[in-house]
């Protein structure tokens, strides 16, 4: 069965093409558009796919969509509304409002954190006091508080449910055009995260965790999947209790982009002191075994107010240290309850690398997975994985690699060196001439191949450099025009994984994806100081000589100069 898979149209659409569960092809419009998180359909992506991979739309046998209609999904959305109307959350609110009491107090507090050290950067934010009045007025008694939720919420509600009805109506638009609208099939947004989570990760049985914003209605599932079986879903959690919502509105509070700027967010948070604040924002966090509710997720000035008084790296800290200890307890539980110790992951807020570490180190759990394309952008790959569930011919396996996008023939590569008067040279062994040329300093961009799917880069549309150089973190983020309180990711060969990064047994396999960080050994932190963050970890992408010959070639042919298996890897975003 070919099926095609297409993600939500509100943010990185993507198309992908299976054939017989598994993906073969898939490409974001953003990759073609140039215009990060490209939105709408996805006309460039859904030509160029049908180009690649030499398929005629007419064999296409269902289009695979992870959300349901948009008045159905609006229906949803106002449901959630008159549920948490009739909730009281007074209990836990007042937990918090008395314990910002204990630590209130005249004049800013100094962090006994690391300073942050950034041109331009400013530890506190700078507000006029009009706003000082907006977030006292807004979040500082019980009240205030819950009534700005409600109000912010009710006003996500309309925009939200205005929205999903425009992306529907373009997408049906869309397929109708393309003489494609009676093949379209709607599923559900988090089973289809599970699914992508459960059916990539090889495991026969595996409990699967999906966290993220929003989708049909709910904000994160608990299921387990087994061979031979459908997905079944042990356990929903509804909007707004949300750590999608929660990261969003903190990343927006300290000054940075929602949905864009949460990974600068866990960079920052590592520079903090959580203890400062733990009190305070794990009191906003109403925890039962089997789930996180949060309260006042919409009121936007909560974390605005802390930034008054506190740093920003503190304020950081504190919000993911809560969500990494409240996320993983639920996780203990499901374990235990279910006797399940392969954990599988996706769903945005799993884009989250730290907040993955934790849940391999929870008590219980023996293996963990996280699917590359974890966010929205991969869910039409999760969507087709269940009409593939339904029709009986489904099963979990392992993935190669995950170069699904296009590749360019020598040819069509040769003629935009020319057409933009770039001077090129070519190599008959180019993986040596890149080993010679980053051994001495040069920062070498590499584009070969067919192209990633997910977020990251993996090797093939990827900057290198070596990762002795700590200040290469500063000058080469400037020259791409980024501020980011991370380091670069490590590229390291397979083989040599237990050398550098501690406790990896069991996480192994999605260390290929660059999806979860592990402690560094002491060789990792003297030979590769800029991959290295200041909590001693490090998000790697483990590099096998089956899933990119060529890039583990040119390690390969790095540790032979230099003794050194690993390259710093950054993307070419701008």
């Amino acid at each position: 069965m070919l099926i095609l898979g297409m993600s939500p149209l509100d943010k990185d659409s993507t198309v992908s093409i299976h054939e017989d569960g598994r993906i073969t092809w898939a490409i974001a419009e953003e990759r073609l558009s140039r215009v990060k998180l490209q939105d709408g359909f996805p006309k460039l992506a859904w030509d160029e796919i049908f180009k690649r991979a030499g398929v005629n739309p007419s064999e296409v046998d269902k289009i695979a969509y992870p959300f349901f209609e948009g008045r159905v999904e609006a229906r949803m959305i106002w449901d959630g509304f008159r549920a948490e109307l009739s909730r009281n959350t007074g209990a836990s609110l007042r937990e918090c409002h008395q314990a910002m009491k204990k630590i209130a107090g005249p004049g800013r507090v100094p962090s006994p954190g690391l300073p942050v050290r950034f041109e331009g950067y400013q530890n506190y934010m700078e507000k006029d006091w009009t706003r000082h009045v907006l977030y006292k007025l807004t979040s500082s008694t019980v009240m205030a508080d819950r009534l700005t939720h409600l109000v912010r919420y009710w006003r996500w509600c309309i925009n939200a449910a205005k929205d999903h009805e425009m992306w529907s109506r373009m997408l049906e638009d869309g397929l109708r055009e393309r003489g494609m609208l009676e093949k379209l099939v709607r599923v559900e947004h988090h089973l289809a995260h599970a699914a992508n989570a459960y059916y990539t990760s090889g495991y026969e049985e595996a409990l699967c965790l999906s966290i993220d914003a929003y989708g049909s209605g709910m904000t994160s599932a608990v299921a387990v999947g087994r061979r031979g079986r459908p997905i079944e879903v042990l356990h929903r959690t509804p909007f707004p209790h949300s750590f999608g919502a929660y990261y969003e509105q903190l990343t927006s509070a300290l000054g940075f982009k929602p949905n864009r700027h949460e990974g600068k967010i866990l960079g920052l948070a590592a520079y903090g002191d959580p203890n400062l604040l733990m009190d305070v924002v794990r009191a906003r966090l109403e925890e039962s075994p089997e789930e996180v509710r949060i309260n006042g997720t919409m009121n936007a000035f909560f974390a605005r107010l802390l930034t008054l008084r506190y740093t920003k790296q503190d304020v950081a800290a504190a919000h993911q240290t809560a969500m990494e200890k409240a996320v993983s307890q639920v996780v203990k539980y499901w374990v235990q309850k279910t006797g399940i110790k392969n954990v599988v992951l996706s769903g945005g807020v799993v884009a989250n690398v730290k907040l993955n570490q934790r849940i391999f180190e929870t008590e219980g759990v023996e293996k963990v997975f996280i699917h590359p394309g974890m966010g929205d952008g991969g869910l039409g790959t999760g969507a087709a994985f269940l009409l593939e569930e339904q029709a009986g011919g489904m099963d979990s396996y392992t993935l190669d690699n995950v170069y699904f996008g296009p590749e360019y023939t020598e040819d069509e590569m040769r003629r935009e060196l020319e057409k933009a008067e770039l001077p090129f040279e070519r190599f008959d062994d180019v993986e040596e001439k890149i080993a010679d040329l980053v051994s001495n300093d040069i920062v070498v961009g590499r584009f070969n191949g067919r192209m990633e799917y997910g977020p990251r880069a993996l090797g093939n549309r990827t900057v290198m450099y070596r990762a002795a150089d700590p200040t290469v973190n500063s000058w080469l983020n400037q020259r791409l025009g980024r501020t980011e309180f991370m380091p670069f990711a490590p590229a390291t060969m397979y083989e040599h994984r237990r050398d550098n990064y501690k406790n990896i047994d069991g996480a192994e396999y999605t260390a290929q994806f660059m999806t979860i960080t592990f402690d560094c050994t002491d060789q990792m932190l003297k030979d590769n100081p800029a991959a290295v963050h200041v909590d001693g970890t490090a998000r790697p992408q483990l590099v096998t000589a089956e899933s990119n010959p060529s890039f583990h070639k040119v390690l390969s042919a790095f540790k032979a100069r230099t003794g050194v298996p690993t390259l710093i890897n950054t993307s070419f975003n701008m």
